[in-house]
């Protein structure tokens, strides 16, 4: 993809990609629903983020040498009768929303999945967060569940919306 004259690559996510990593994670933190979280994390919560993964699909997107987004795929159940199905997780820095790296990042993660075997996506996203649910519809996603009130985030409850796409 090019974006502004400049290129994008897609590559695993490593150790060092921790800091641009958590600095985007963190923003959602503050400004909006997409992250579950109301505190900001250390840049050492990206070794949990790592370690919930396992052996799943992950990657960065970089332009200029840095990281302006992320995907990962992570195990929705440990027992090996979920093994085929994935939770999914993608942030973009706010700069470059909107322009269809999100759309490139599923694909790719899609793509990678199905490489180990995964044939179910699931996305959990907070039923403030309006725009995901429509990202995820447009991609392929249908709705396959809703969690009444499970979750509070600055003094208001919200739903969690469950999608599922099958690959």
């Amino acid at each position: 993809m090019t974006d502004h004259n400049s290129i994008v690559n897609f590559s695993p996510l490593s150790i060092t990609d921790g800091p641009d990593v958590i600095s985007i994670f963190n923003y959602y933190i503050l400004n909006n629903n997409a992250a579950f979280l109301e505190q900001p994390v250390p840049d050492t919560f990206f070794e949990y983020m790592l370690g919930l993964l396992g052996l799943f699909p992950s990657v960065g997107i970089r332009r200029d040498g840095h990281i302006i987004g992320f995907g990962m795929l992570r195990p929705h159940n440990s027992m090996p009768a979920f093994a085929h199905t994935a939770e999914i997780t993608y942030f973009i820095h706010p700069d470059y929303t909107g322009k269809g790296i999100g759309g490139e990042i599923l694909s790719y993660l899609e793509m990678k999945g199905r490489e180990i075997g995964i044939c179910n996506i699931l996305a959990q996203i907070s039923s403030l967060n309006e725009g995901s649910i429509r990202f995820h519809h447009k991609h392929g996603f249908v709705h396959c569940g809703r969690f009444m009130n499970v979750g509070k985030k600055s003094g208001i409850f919200f739903d969690t919306v469950w999608m599922q796409k099958n690959i």
